[in-house]
This record gives C-alpha cells, sequence and structure tokens, in this order.
C-alpha cells in the first residue's frame, strides 16, 4: 500500500498536539521522503504509539509502530513520549520510527542507582506541572529538587498544590512554597471541588507534563484537564497519605480546548542530571552570590560573603541553603560521572576502531 505526502490539512490536524510551522519546515525533506509527521504518545519495549493525521482523510489516529530503527545504546537518545516522529507507514510487517525530530525542551533526570546515565521523563513539553499533594505536609527540600529538574527541561515549571478540600490552611502553604520557588507561579487546587481548576487550565496551554510523587493527584488533575475520566485513580493510604502507582507508565492525554497533558508515574528518587537548573530553583541564593567579595566565594568563612551575611540576619534560612549545597554536590557528582563514561566510551570505541584496522593490513 503505498501513501501520499502528507498535506497541509492532514498536518494542521496536528496543531492540537503541538504541531507548528517550525517544525513543518523543519519536516519537508522528511515529507519528501514519504515519511509521515507524528506525536509519540506512549512507548514500550521495541514498540510506540504514535498520533498522526492519515495522509488520506487527514483525520488523527493512533498507530502502532516499530521502534527498534531508532534505537540507541543511550536511553537519552531514545523514543520518548512527547517526541515527534517519522513514520514510514509502508513499512511491513508493521509502520515504523524512521526518524525522530530534535527535542526543544526534556525533562531528563539521573538513573537509578549508581549509573550516570540520563532517563527522559518527558519531551517537547511547554510547562512542567509539579504536583504536591496538601493532605500531608509538603516536603520543601524535595519541592525545590523537581524545581530544578523543571527549570532545567528547559520548559516553564508550575506548582499545583493539590487536595486542596482536604485541609485550611492552604494559603498558608501557598506562601511558605512561593518563599522557595522564585519566579514560579504556585496554584491551591482541588479536583474534587473544582477549586483552581480554571485557573489551572489557563496557566498551563500547550503541552504540559505531570509529575511528582505517588498520590499527589496527578492523574486526578490530568482527568480533571480533560473534562473527563481517562486515567485511573486510587486512593492514597490513611496511614502515611502515600498513593499507589496507579500511573504506570507516561502517557500523551489530547485536551478538549487543544493541547496535551503528559501523565508520569509517581517519582521516588529524583537525581538531577547536571546543568542550569539548579542556577534558576535558586536565583535567590545565585543573586546574593554576586554581591559577595570574591568571585569564586565557597560561602562559608569567607570575608565580605553576602550569602553569609543574609544566613546570620535571617534573610535567607539555613535550610534552603542546606539544600542548594546538596543539590550541587550531586550536579558535580554526575557531571564528573558522565564525564568519566563518556571517556570510557570514546577508549573503547578508539580501540575497536584501532583492532579493526590491524585486521585490514597487509
Amino acid at each position: 500500500m503505498s501513501y501520499a505526502t502528507p498535506s497541509t490539512t492532514s498536518t494542521t490536524a496536528l496543531s492540537g498536539y503541538g504541531w507548528t510551522p517550525e517544525l513543518e519546515e523543519l519536516f519537508a525533506p522528511l515529507a519528501e521522503a514519504g515519511l509521515t509527521p507524528a506525536r509519540i504518545a506512549r512507548v514500550d519495549r521495541g514498540q510506540c504509539d504514535v498520533v498522526l493525521a492519515d495522509p488520506g482523510t487527514g483525520e488523527l489516529r493512533t498507530v502502532r509502530t516499530d521502534t527498534r530503527p531508532v534505537g540507541d545504546p543511550d536511553p537519552i537518545n531514545c523514543p520518548c513520549t512527547g517526541d515527534w516522529a517519522a513514520v514510514d507507514l509502508a513499512a511491513a510487517p508493521m509502520p515504523t520510527v524512521s526518524a525522530l525530530l530534535p527535542r526543544g525542551t526534556a525533562i531528563i533526570r539521573k538513573g537509578a542507582g549508581a549509573r550516570s546515565d540520563g532517563q527522559v521523563l518527558a519531551a517537547n513539553i511547554d510547562t512542567v506541572l509539579i504536583a504536591v499533594s496538601l493532605a500531608a505536609e509538603p516536603d520543601l527540600g524535595r519541592i525545590e529538587r523537581f524545581l530544578a529538574l523543571a527549570w532545567e527541561s528547559g520548559a516553564e515549571p508550575l506548582v499545583v498544590l493539590t487536595k486542596a478540600d482536604l485541609v485550611d490552611d492552604a494559603d498558608f502553604v501557598r506562601s511558605d512554597v512561593e518563599e522557595i520557588a522564585p519566579g514560579v507561579t504556585v496554584l491551591v487546587v482541588s479536583a474534587e471541588t473544582g477549586e483552581g481548576v480554571d485557573v489551572l487550565r489557563a496557566c498551563a496551554p500547550g503541552s504540559t507534563a505531570l509529575i511528582g510523587q505517588s498520590g499527589a493527584g496527578k492523574s486526578t488533575l490530568t482527568n480533571a484537564l480533560a473534562g473527563t475520566d481517562v486515567m485511573t485513580v486510587q486512593q492514597t493510604r490513611a496511614a502515611d497519605e502515600k498513593g499507589r502507582h496507579t500511573t504506570t507508565t507516561r502517557e500523551l492525554i489530547p485536551l478538549p480546548g487543544g493541547g496535551v497533558v503528559i501523565d508520569t508515574p509517581g517519582l521516588r528518587g529524583v537525581g538531577l542530571y547536571g546543568g542550569e537548573g539548579l542556577a534558576h530553583a535558586f536565583s535567590d541564593i545565585e543573586e546574593l552570590a554576586e554581591n559577595c567579595r570574591f568571585h569564586d566565594c565557597g560561602h562559608r568563612s569567607e570575608p565580605g560573603c553576602a550569602v553569609g551575611a543574609a544566613l546570620a540576619d535571617g534573610t535567607l534560612p539555613l535550610r534552603r541553603m542546606d539544600s542548594y549545597l546538596k543539590l550541587q554536590r550531586e550536579n558535580e557528582w554526575i557531571a564528573s560521572r558522565s564525564d568519566a563514561r563518556l571517556a570510557a566510551e570514546r577508549l573503547k570505541k578508539w580501540k575497536t576502531i584501532v583492532k579493526s584496522a590491524g585486521k585490514v593490513r597487509p
């Protein structure tokens, strides 16, 4: 079966999923090769579901595809929910993802354990929605970690305090969170009563990824944004307010008024993967540091340290400074491990080249 080159009508149908004229221009050479643009909605091992506009009818449909041709030893380069893909619909025995378009943004966390590679949680998103349940006392240090992760993605962070109907001090908690989230909007929302949901929709246009711990209400928020029960919701444990992993995979859900939301499984560990996200999340400390007498000030006992002065007079809480230093050490560790891993991979590649060259010598 042959398929026509995607028309303007068919690709326009993807605009609600985030397709833009810039992506259209970038995709042009792939369209000339007979490939069809699609957005990855769900990834399984070796396969994924993609949403595309049928080249014949222009109507959106979901297609199961083979992703093995774009597999990569580095998990960061593998297909991820939210990626834009070029699909060969005529491939046999099933449609195939032939290429991935460059990502505009991506949420990347450190891999589990002592590994220094990264894991992409969602790609090509405009907003990272950090869901925090008010049913238990929020962990400010964990929120700071999520904020650093969100800023590093290149998207705009948004903190949403969920389950507001269960507490009486939501506004006080919001004030505490706003103090540790400079430049970030913090919303109080109850999906149960509808409080704040309309404001949330207005604050999260385009493509939004939800991250947070299990039980934070991400799936409930997804249902509220979608206007229907698209995700299964389970109750948290009354004993400790911890949730079960209702969402087990990252899934892209279209929204009624346009745009999409990517619901992600609850994150137990949030390892940072380096970069400038930490500087954004702690911009207040970074700004203080600019006024230190020495440009390489360690903010410990150096004379003329503006950060130390702020700690002394209480304008900078010691807890926040400790959190900043802890995450800074993590970033330095991942950078050193990544450099070592890349150096080892380069050496292994070079040894393979030398060995191959020796085999072909006369």
